[in-house]
């Protein structure tokens, strides 16, 4: 199941340097993950500061 990100984000872009796949993009006021391409490894749920980043 792939990480979504929740409003708590501060749009820091911290998720985006972690991705190894580069499914994080920034997005009109936070930053979006690409579900059709997110393999789930949760590097970004690790380092995000706000805890934004979960399970969908």
């Amino acid at each position: 199941m792939p990480h979504f990100i929740t409003d708590a984000c501060i749009a820091c872009g911290t998720c985006e340097d972690e991705c190894p796949d580069e499914c994080i993009s920034e997005g009109d006021e936070i930053y979006v993950i690409d579900p059709d391409c997110c393999t789930d490894c949760g590097a970004c749920a690790a380092v995000c500061p706000e805890d934004a980043i979960i399970e969908k």
